[in-house]
């Protein structure tokens, strides 16, 4: 009988831990322009490619992980390239040049939702 109990007790532990363990957080858009906002003027006029543009870039694919969190990224930086007028051609090559390959192409016809 006691070891009923206890087994009760330790699937009612393991079910509170599970409830109350944090989910893993998705990428936002702030994080996505923090992560680029070393490579504003590269990518506005090209010239020198900053280190730091590069360790952002790969940060934020290390980040996206998760289809949706792929999705996310794109999204954001389709949005913020039309917002900084950055020139296109420059954008997709900047991946390779950071040694880092994504999904889809930094365009603004680029549909996102299809991005896995």
């Amino acid at each position: 009988m006691a070891r009923s109990g206890m087994l009760k007790v330790a699937c009612v532990m393991v079910v509170c831990m599970l409830v109350a363990a944090p989910a893993a957080e998705a990428i936002t858009c702030g994080q996505v322009a923090s992560g680029v906002s070393y490579c504003i003027n590269y990518l506005r006029s090209g010239g020198a490619l900053p280190p730091a543009c590069c360790n952002g870039i790969k940060g934020l694919n290390n980040a996206a992980r998760t289809t949706p969190d792929r999705q996310t990224v794109c999204s954001c930086l389709i949005s913020a390239s039309r917002n900084l007028r950055i020139n296109y051609g420059i954008a997709a090559g900047l991946p390779g040049k950071c040694g880092v390959n994504i999904p889809y192409k930094i365009s603004p016809t680029t549909d996102c939702s299809r991005v896995r």
